[in-house]
C-alpha cells in the first residue's frame, strides 16, 4: 500500500482519553451524507443487551516518532503493544491464544509478534531470502500455522526494480515461525490473502500504484488465484477485462459463509469512474459491485480496506484519498457512504449492522446501517495517528463453525 502523505504532525503519545458512555452512541445526531442519514428510530435492533462498544481490535498506528500495533477496547481507549521503528501494515490474531502479528509494509523485511493483552513484541521474524513481505498473513485455523504473502525481489541496486514473482510461504508457529513449505502465489506483486470455503485466496496485486515500478505503466497484470490451502495447487483464476486493466486487486473480507470481495486501487490518475469492489466466484470470476459513476469517481481510485458486518449481509469499503466509507448489501446493491477524512482502518463490529473506522487524525466512527439508510452513529476523536487495518476481537476469535474456516 503506497505511503499515506496526508497524515497529520506527529503528536506525543497516544491519547488515553476515554469516550463518555453517556454520549457513546449519539443517536439523536447522524451523521449525514446526500440526504441520507440513520435515525434512532431506524436503528439496526441490537444483537444483544451488551453495550454495542463493549469490544475491542487491533490495529496499527503511529505513536510519536515510530509505529505500533495497538489496541483499541470499547471505550475507544488506545494503548500500545508492539511499538516498532518500520511502519506496519496488516495485523493477525491467533484463533487458539492471545498472541497477534503485525506484518511490515511492503517492501517488508520484518514481521512482529506480540500478546494482544500486553505491551512488548514477543518475537520478530523475516521474509525468505531475496524476497520482501506484502504486508499481509493469516494464521491457519488450528493455529499451529502462519501463512505470509512474499515477493520475490533483487537486492537493491542490483538492476531496475521489477515486480516480483509471488510466495506464500507457510510458518510453523512453534518453532518461531519457520518456514516449513511454500509455494507459488500464481502471480506477480501478491498483496492480502485469506481461505474462503475451500480455497486459498490470494490478491495478486501486479503492478502497486504509486511506487517506482508503477512509473508510465498502464496495466498492472493484476490476479486472482484460488490455491488448494494444503498443497497450493492452483484451482482456479481470475482477471480483470482488459478496459480495468490498470486496477490492482489488494485486499479481501469473506462473510463467514463462503463469500468473498476484493477492492482495487487504480494506477491511472484520469478521472475515469471505474468500479473498484468486486464479488469473487468459486471459479474466480470477478463481478463489480453496483454503484453510481460519482459515487465509485468519490473514491479517487483507492481502496485502502475492506470488511463484512458480523452479519455478512453489509459490505464497506474505506478510501483515505476519497476521505469516505462506502457500503452496500452483500448482494451488491449500493447503500450510501459517509465522510471520514483519511479514514482506512475498518472492521465488523458484534453488533450486526455495525462498523467501527479509524482515520489518520486519530478519530474512531461506528457507522450503523440498514437496508435504506446508513449514517455516522458514534463518534471519538484524540486518539492516534491510525494506519491502514483494523482486526476485531471477541472473547472467541473463530466463533461458530463457518468462522473456524477462515485463516
Amino acid at each position: 500500500m503506497p505511503a499515506r502523505s496526508n497524515l497529520p504532525a506527529r503528536r506525543p503519545g497516544l491519547d488515553r482519553r476515554r469516550f463518555l458512555a453517556g454520549s457513546a452512541m449519539l443517536l439523536a445526531a447522524p451523521a449525514l451524507l446526500g440526504g441520507r442519514s440513520l435515525a434512532a428510530t431506524d436503528a439496526v435492533p441490537p444483537a444483544s443487551a451488551a453495550h454495542p462498544l463493549a469490544e475491542g481490535w487491533l490495529t496499527t498506528a503511529g505513536v510519536d516518532d515510530g509505529f505500533a500495533a495497538v489496541a483499541v477496547d470499547g471505550t475507544f481507549e488506545a494503548a500500545t503493544r508492539a511499538a516498532s521503528a518500520v511502519r506496519l501494515h496488516g495485523l493477525e490474531a491467533n484463533p487458539e491464544g492471545t498472541g497477534a502479528v503485525a506484518v511490515g509494509r511492503r517492501p517488508g523485511h520484518v514481521a512482529l509478534l506480540f500478546d494482544r493483552n500486553h505491551e512488548g513484541v514477543t518475537a520478530r521474524f523475516e521474509p525468505g531470502a531475496g524476497r520482501v513481505f506484502a504486508g499481509h498473513g493469516r494464521f491457519t485455523a488450528d493455529g499451529r500455522h502462519f501463512l505470509t504473502t512474499e515477493i520475490e525481489r533483487p537486492p537493491e541496486g542490483d538492476g531496475p526494480l521489477v515486480m516480483g514473482r509471488g510466495i506464500v510461504a507457510r510458518r510453523d508457529v512453534a518453532a518461531d515461525f519457520a518456514i516449513v513449505g511454500e509455494w507459488p502465489t500464481g502471480g506477480d506483486g501478491p498483496h492480502d490473502l485469506l481461505q474462503s470455503g475451500a480455497s486459498l485466496v490470494v490478491a495478486n496485486g501486479g503492478i502497486e500504484p504509486n511506487t517506482p515500478e508503477a512509473r508510465d505503466a498502464a496495466a498492472t497484470g493484476s490476479t486472482i488465484t484460488l490455491l488448494d490451502p494444503a498443497t497450493g495447487a492452483l484451482k482456479a483464476e481470475g482477471r480483470l477485462p482488459k478496459d480495468l486493466a490498470s486496477l490492482s486487486l489488494r485486499h479481501l473480507a469473506r462473510d463467514g459463509r463462503g463469500g468473498t470481495v476484493v477492492a482495487a486501487q487504480d494506477l491511472l490518475h484520469d478521472g475515469v469512474a471505474r468500479p473498484l469492489l468486486y464479488t469473487i466466484g468459486p471459479d474466480g470470476a470477478l463481478a463489480a459491485l453496483d454503484a453510481p459513476e460519482d459515487e465509485w469517481r468519490a473514491l479517487r481510485g483507492y481502496v485502502g480496506s475492506v470488511a463484512f458486518d458480523r452479519s455478512g449481509r453489509y459490505v464497506a469499503c474505506s478510501s483515505p484519498r476519497g476521505g469516505r466509507v462506502a457500503l452496500w448489501r452483500a448482494d451488491g446493491r449500493y447503500l450510501g457512504a459517509v465522510r471520514l477524512i483519511d479514514g482506512c482502518g475498518l472492521a465488523g463490529m458484534e453488533e450486526a449492522g455495525r462498523f467501527v473506522a479509524t482515520s489518520g487524525y486519530g478519530e474512531t466512527i461506528v457507522i450503523g446501517i440498514s437496508d435504506d439508510e446508513v449514517g455516522i452513529i458514534a463518534r471519538h476523536s484524540g486518539g492516534p495517528r491510525f494506519d491502514n487495518h483494523m482486526v476485531r476481537l471477541t472473547p472467541n476469535p473463530i466463533g461458530d463453525a463457518a468462522q473456524r474456516a477462515r485463516l
